[in-house]
């Protein structure tokens, strides 16, 4: 595992293994998205990862898909998050924070009856979401018009200063599995004209206009972008994906990025391809993988120049030492999904460490 635990340059911070958490919704924030004592120690408990971009945060309120996700727009979500980065750093690990907006897949049931918005009148139809009064099916969004695009540019560069403010090393633009700037990337629900619909250079203006912004507060080297051009999550699609990855992966070079945050496939499994390679082909800046790695496979697709580093999703869930047991060749501790969205400690900060004798 030799090329897993070799340093990794991202702009001016270093890695000490190539071994990244990725942002996993757990839904353990509170009422209000204020970030709880118990993020910060699950967070903590992770820490020897190379690098951890926690969960999904909304830049927004009112913009809720998950009811008890964090926040970032708030003096107390703020503060919350402080106490996160502050119990990472103190056990020497480093830590980006995921900004978000759910764009259509928000619901008026859990946020006082505000209509979620998109790209275009489209609704989420292949799933349903949960609310306070049960399930329920989505709603069709309100169309963002083009003049109030500035204003959601402002809040992912509000957010982004509050994530500095908070502590955090860096920040990710989640680009990905069909929540806003992913809505407007894709044509599959990207149906607008205009200077922000039609050709991809136009659908990607959005996610361009906030890498710029988020860029002014934090230096692009200190950036992150998710992105999923295969992902069907989401009711998402396109109808050219790998033009899709290879028109991004050209473009972002300019962009002087920390590094784009690749998800290779479709995590439902009914849109098949290659995105990894078209656009490492062209990306020339660090590139983190994901989607089902094992270890071993991760560090063949990094020895082979595929990628530079893999994010691990479940297996962090039920590992916090994850770094440890694969450079031991231990065993895995098995998740549980029973728990992988309900409050309180079960599932999220009871699983045990690697044990040594």
């Amino acid at each position: 595992m030799d090329h897993l635990f070799r340093p990794l340059q991202l702009g001016s911070l270093t890695l000490p293994n190539r071994i990244c958490m990725a942002p996993l919704t757990r839904c353990r924030a509170d009422r209000d998205h204020v970030p709880t004592q118990l993020m910060a120690e699950h967070y903590a408990q992770r820490a020897s990862a190379g690098l951890i971009i926690a969960e999904a945060t909304m830049v927004q309120a009112g913009q809720s898909a998950f009811q008890t996700e964090p926040g970032i727009y708030s003096a107390a979500q703020i503060d919350g998050w402080r106490r996160v980065t502050e119990a990472v750093h103190a056990r020497g690990g480093r830590i980006f924070l995921q900004l978000w907006h759910g764009g259509r897949a928000c619901h008026p049931l859990i946020n006082g009856d505000i209509e979620p918005v998109s790209a275009s009148a489209i609704a989420i139809t292949n799933d349903i979401t949960h609310t306070p009064e049960g399930k329920a099916n989505y709603v069709v969004p309100r169309v963002l018009h083009d003049d109030e695009l500035p204003a959601i540019v402002a809040l992912f560069g509000q957010a982004a200063a509050n994530a500095l403010a908070a502590g955090f090393d860096g920040i990710e633009i989640h680009g990905a599995n069909g929540y806003l700037i992913d809505q407007f990337l894709r044509d599959g629900c990207n149906r607008r004209t205009g200077p922000y619909g039609g050709p991809v250079e136009n659908r990607a203006r959005l996610l361009l206009e906030v890498l710029a912004a988020v860029g002014v507060v934090w230096g692009s080297e200190r950036v992150g972008l998710r992105l999923s051009p295969l992902s069907s999550f989401n009711s998402m699609g396109d109808s050219d994906p790998i033009g899709l990855a290879r028109w991004l992966a050209e473009r972002l070079n300019a962009c002087n990025l920390a590094y784009v945050h690749l998800i290779r496939g479709d995590v439902l499994g009914e849109v098949q391809g290659d995105v990894l390679t078209p656009f490492r082909q062209r990306y020339q800046g660090v590139l983190i993988a994901n989607l089902h790695y094992t270890a071993a496979e991760a560090e063949a697709a990094i020895a082979a120049g595929q990628c530079d580093a893999v994010a691990f999703g479940t297996a962090y869930i039920a590992n916090p030492d994850l770094p440890e047991r694969i450079r031991a060749g231990a065993p895995l501790n098995t998740p549980n999904p029973s728990t992988f969205y309900k409050p309180g400690p079960a599932g999220y900060t009871d699983y045990p460490f690697m044990t040594t004798t």
